[in-house]
């Protein structure tokens, strides 16, 4: 099925993508299923002291978001900027479906909604697709 308009909250957990067009909306979540331990830096430790990106997980979403025409990207961190470095090498035909990057806290799936809404009204019009 494919939809006008997508957005995508993300974290490093998981992901919320909401697949909206005129008058119908469908929700659809995926997990990552790395292990989330808590990474430190000491001192003489080599290592970023980060998680690694689950790549499976990117995967997974960017599968899920081929479906829609437009796509809104948010999130609270540094999670979504990973995604999207990761999809412009390994999925370009759904990087190039993304239109805006945005963060966004943790929002409701009623305010992501409203917010996507508003947001692809906007592009709609700068493109002419009123």
């Amino acid at each position: 099925m494919t939809t006008p308009h997508a957005v995508l909250w993300m974290d490093h957990r998981r992901a919320r993508m909401i697949f909206f067009g005129p008058g119908t909306s469908e929700i659809h979540e995926e997990e990552s299923q790395a292990p989330h331990a808590k990474l430190h830096r000491k001192a003489r430790v080599i290592g970023s002291g980060k998680a690694p990106d689950d790549h499976q997980f990117f995967d997974r979403i960017a599968t899920r978001l081929r479906d829609a025409n437009e796509v809104l990207v948010t999130g609270p961190s540094t999670a979504k900027n990973a995604f999207l470095t990761y999809v412009q090498e390994r999925h370009p035909e759904t990087f190039d479906r993304v239109v805006s990057v945005e963060t966004l806290d943790h929002p409701t799936d009623g305010q992501l909604l409203a917010f996507a809404q508003h947001e692809m009204a906007r592009v709609d019009m700068l493109r002419g697709n009123v």
